[in-house]
């Protein structure tokens, strides 16, 4: 069995994320939206518990995924769950520059891969921190992120 990671923040998942997710499902057995961070950190607009129940709500209907969050070392989550392949999304040129040095790393540490996919034109826009100022000044970020977490951000910002 094959099982992938998806990390990152999460803060909140958005559309483009639910989107790398969806698509990994179809490549790998099992797929591991891992919620990563510090949990006794409070910063960001979301706990880190209240990521991972959103990220549930939005990833429900995929049979294969599943939600997981780690505070430590992304290769010693790799590690401990011994998980061969990392999945990340490509926006632009940036995330390239920035994630390959990481994706090396991680390989000269534990042999794990990185898997690249590129985001959906539709999406290649989108970030969490745009859309959480988007939403803090009372934009509307309908198609940007799942709507539970619309409802969710919006709460959040009353």
């Amino acid at each position: 069995m094959t099982t992938a990671v998806c990390p990152g923040s999460f803060d909140p998942i958005t559309n483009g994320h639910l989107d790398i997710v969806t698509r990994a499902s179809r490549h790998f057995d099992e797929v591991v939206v891992l919620v990563t961070g510090n949990p006794t950190k409070t910063s960001g607009l979301f706990s880190i518990d209240e990521r991972v129940e959103l990220i549930r709500e939005v990833i429900a209907h995929l049979p294969n995924v599943r939600v997981d969050s780690w505070g430590g070392l992304l290769v010693d989550y790799t590690s401990a769950h011994h998980i061969t392949a990392l999945v990340k999304g490509l926006r632009s040129s940036l995330d390239y520059e920035y994630e390959l040095p990481m994706a090396q790393m991680n390989r000269r540490l534990t042999g794990v891969d990185t898997y690249f996919l590129l985001t959906d034109e539709k999406y290649g826009y989108i970030s969490s921190s745009l859309t959480k100022e988007v939403a803090k000044y009372g934009g509307d970020v309908t198609g940007l992120v799942p709507d539970s977490v619309r409802e969710a951000m919006a709460e959040k910002y009353r």
